[in-house]
């Protein structure tokens, strides 16, 4: 490490209670999406920003739900992008034995995106602060875009912000949670999904004698089952490169669901049944019925390929018709490419832990990222915690994101350099 870096790592190992009030302050701002009104936060990180003497600019669609770009010039232009998100998924404060705007408990910090993320966004603009603070110049540009609408997906998120400006980064580091209890990963990796809604029609008689009728209900079950039975255990065809990738997330999985249901997560498709409606009472054979079904398969997978035989499938069954077929093909960074090392390597020499390349279980921004040309891995320490209640993250936890964040400019400047 260069007199800079370790510049930096000290100054922020020195500021322990000053990022864990931080974080306090983020969580004290309420961004549950929906709504998701997020632009007083917006507004609190980019006072911040601008007292440290950065540049700041708002990529704006929806006054309320501003995204946040800040810059802080390296020494040379490549730029390395450090992303998160300001809103957070709902809470039913009812159920929480911890205000879920925020509080501490000797290193725990309670609140709803404790670690979804707005601990993270703390830990970033830390890390922005130590480079100031020390007089120290990053080898590379460094840039922080704080999204919203990334809960729900929604149009005024990231999307926005590529429609609006040019993101020339070398390299995307998302500080979503991908290290939890005594295991450690950066996700270089997501899935593709085909999300389907069937409909189905029957024919209707009184409850009392069904055997008159065709329960639309049925039907449709029928249907999933057979695609369930059909595509479920069908062995997915990886490319070459996938196998690392998919040989380390079933390390790192096994742990927690062992080693035959992570190998099966990966190697074939996964199909869930996740609405079915139908019928009007208890007493009538339905004569409507829909349903909404996820499939998701590793990246790489010509997800357009399995669609149709789906649908050709589907073609078979008496009275389901597809109404709707989203879908999208997972994406994925080479598992040596300079990204996916630099932070493997740097997270490893700071948590002194083995450091998974894997893929994640679903999808996010990172595949936006990737769709438009910006290598994008996640990396954040956090908890299991997340989405759930009584959501926490610890202090320990945010230091550790700050100080990997903040020695990795250096790791990858040397890993592009060959």
């Amino acid at each position: 490490m260069t007199d800079a870096t370790d510049a930096v790592a000290a100054y922020l190992a020195a500021r322990r209670e000053t990022l864990a009030e931080t974080a306090l302050d983020f969580l004290a701002v309420e961004t549950q999406n929906p709504p998701g009104e997020t632009a007083a936060l917006a507004s609190l990180v980019e006072d911040r920003f601008e007292a440290l003497g950065l540049s700041t600019e708002r990529l704006t669609v929806d006054p309320a739900k501003p995204n946040l770009l800040a810059t802080l010039p390296g020494e040379r232009d490549t730029t390395l992008l450090y992303n998160g998100h300001f809103d957070t998924v709902p809470y039913d404060e009812g159920e929480w034995t911890r205000d879920p705007l925020g509080e501490r408990d000797g290193d725990r910090l309670y609140g709803r995106g404790a670690t979804d993320m707005k601990g993270q966004v703390a830990a970033m603009l830390e890390t922005a602060a130590a480079f100031v603070e020390t007089d120290a110049t990053p080898p590379v540009t460094l840039q922080f875009l704080f999204v919203s609408d990334e809960e729900t997906g929604g149009p005024a998120g990231l999307e926005s912000v590529l429609d609006q400006r040019d993101l020339s980064a070398a390299g995307c580091v998302i500080g979503e949670t991908t290290c939890d209890s005594d295991r450690y990963a950066v996700t270089v990796a997501d899935r593709g999904s085909i999300w389907l809604t069937l409909s189905a029609t029957g024919r209707g008689a009184h409850g009392s004698r069904p055997m008159l009728g065709e329960n639309a209900i049925d039907r449709l079950y029928g249907a999933v089952e057979r695609i369930r039975t059909q595509f479920g255990d069908e062995p997915l065809a990886l490319r070459p490169e996938l196998r690392p990738i998919v040989e380390e997330s079933v390390a790192y999985y096994e742990g927690t669901m062992g080693a035959d249901v992570a190998t099966e997560l990966f190697e074939t498709p996964t199909v869930n049944l996740g609405v079915l409606e139908g019928g009007h009472s208890i007493n009538s054979v339905p004569t409507q019925a829909t349903a909404r079904v996820d499939v998701r398969l590793t990246a790489g997978v010509d997800t357009s390929d399995l669609l149709a035989r789906i649908r050709d499938c589907v073609a078979d069954c008496e009275g389901i018709t597809i109404e709707d077929a989203d879908w999208s093909v997972g994406t994925y960074e080479p598992i040596d490419s300079p990204l996916p090392t630099a932070v493997a390597e740097t997270a490893g020499a700071v948590t002194g832990e083995r450091i998974y390349r894997r893929s994640a279980t679903g999808g996010g921004d990172a595949k936006t990222f990737r769709n438009a040309g910006i290598p994008t891995v996640e990396f954040g320490v956090g908890t299991d915690t997340v989405h759930g209640v009584d959501e926490y993250t610890t202090v320990g936890a945010l230091v550790a994101n700050a100080t990997v964040y903040a020695r990795l400019p250096e790791a990858f400047a040397t890993a592009l350099a060959g």
